[in-house]
């Protein structure tokens, strides 16, 4: 009999942590999840799942215009922002629901309170000590909101989804994904956007030409864009209106300020640095290749190791760990070519090398690339334009990196994921036969490579 009480204790029940939980238990491994505030953890809750239904509502205004070029009239178009809040809660709520049944049915010991680590077998949990022979630690992130004079006025993707009032007039502060979509969230459900970002361009690490793209067709969809610009204050009028004081000494006066300048493992607190675990200087759990700490009976995955902060990557640390845990699987996750998708408007999706990566590491790289307005919108009226771009090196045809902005982005990049992932040359691309009328298509009819990109 085990000296222990389980044999996993996992503390977060987000999408490593579930991912974990279900799988360790599923072998017969003894397993205990506690999770503090949302089942399913921030994708689910307070991000991808949410956030995407916003996006998804945010396009309809756009399509009710564009449809006037197909013979299609609507009568003057009304917006009630409780109807999508109050059905997206519910919506939650069932995966919620969802979730806490295949933890039980996969038999794992749920306990819906904080946990904290007090030894390197031991979790606390309320007024209960418990012992486990493995703890895994998968809190995730939590987002950051700098100190700045009338900081108690901001918001953050916790509080975005669930306003009482929907605001005429809003300031998005931050240049990564979550500032760039609900700059496009509020826009497209006919706010008056602000989208402030403290460097020269949003999407630091994204292709160049991607991200210059990007910026050009996003302020075509009413985002009013203020690059290279931060906010030193905010002020709270009696009338309940937010003034937002800038460094360059305008002030916008405004219903709500959005902070998305990031998020920081959620760890303070947590016990671990007082039982021997190291952190990172932001607060990561710093674990090995083997997701293990410094206490070799303590493990982590997900946003709080910090190393690719998407859902799917937990998933996959956690799928890993498990399997080397308990089935003698390989521990290995592979970081390289990671698709993504940012669903702003319009959409982009990557996988691989930007074009200054593939120049930085190959002698030789081709370009190939295609901008055009897309089909759609031949009758539809928008100015929207796509771009696409291929990768190739060379020497050996290999598709280094594959870039995409337009719409259902993301949906096309994930297939073309796949080839890269199976080592796909150009020549692959081209004896490819073309889905048409696609835009997808474009990607295996560009024949001739282009000049390099410059800004």
């Amino acid at each position: 009999m085990s000296q222990f009480d389980f044999d996993l204790f996992v503390i977060g029940a987000g999408s490593g942590g579930v991912r974990a939980a279900r799988m360790a238990a599923s072998m017969g491994v003894r397993v205990a999840i506690a999770e503090e505030r949302y089942l399913g953890g921030t994708c689910v809750n307070v991000g991808c799942v949410p956030k995407k239904l916003y996006v998804y509502a945010s396009h309809y205004a756009e399509g009710f215009h564009e449809a006037a070029g197909f013979g299609l009239q609507a009568e003057r178009l009304g917006f009630d922002w409780p109807t999508l809040r109050d059905n997206k809660t519910r919506e939650i709520s069932r995966l919620n629901g969802i979730y806490e049944k295949m933890l039980l049915n996969a038999g794992c010991t749920l306990i819906q309170e904080r946990a904290t680590v007090v030894g390197p077998h031991e979790v606390k949990v309320g007024g209960k000590t418990y012992s486990a022979e493995r703890i895994l630690v998968a809190v995730g992130g939590w987002p950051f909101v700098p100190d700045i004079p009338g900081a108690e006025h901001i918001i953050s993707s916790n509080e975005v989804f669930d306003l009482d009032n929907f605001p005429d007039k809003v300031i998005v502060v931050g240049g990564g994904y979550i500032a760039i979509e609900f700059a496009g969230i509020f826009a497209g459900l006919g706010a008056k956007t602000h989208l402030v970002h403290r460097g020269d361009l949003f999407l630091k690490g994204f292709d160049q030409e991607v991200r210059e793209f990007t910026a050009r067709e996003v302020a075509k969809k009413g985002v009013q864009l203020h690059f290279n610009t931060n906010l030193t204050g905010i002020e709270k009028t009696p009338e309940g209106k937010l003034i937002a004081q800038f460094d360059d000494g305008h002030q916008e006066t405004v219903d709500q300020i959005m902070y998305a300048t990031g998020r920081v493992p959620k760890t303070q607190g947590l016990g671990l640095e007082q039982v021997g675990v190291q952190l990172s200087a932001k607060g990561a759990v710093v674990v090995n290749d083997q997701f293990q700490t410094e206490v070799p009976s303590i493990y982590a995955v997900g946003d709080v190791i910090d190393r690719v902060q998407l859902t799917p990557v937990a998933l996959a640390e956690g799928m890993a760990l498990v399997r080397s845990l308990y089935a003698q699987g390989n521990p290995a996750v592979d970081y390289e070519l990671i698709p993504t998708a940012v669903f702003c408007q319009p959409n982009i999706g990557t996988v691989g090398l930007t074009e200054e990566q593939a120049r930085e590491r190959y002698p030789q790289v081709d370009v190939y690339r295609s901008e055009f307005r897309a089909m759609k919108h031949t009758l539809s009226g928008s100015d929207e334009r796509t771009l696409m771009k291929l990768l190739v090196d060379r020497d050996t045809d290999k598709v280094l990196g594959v870039h995409m902005v337009g719409a259902e982005a993301g949906e096309i990049i994930q297939g073309i994921a796949v080839a890269l992932k199976a080592g796909a040359t150009k020549a692959v691309f081209d004896a490819t036969i073309g889905i048409h009328p696609t835009a997808a298509e474009e990607f295996v009819t560009m024949r001739e490579p282009s000049a390099p990109f410059t800004s």
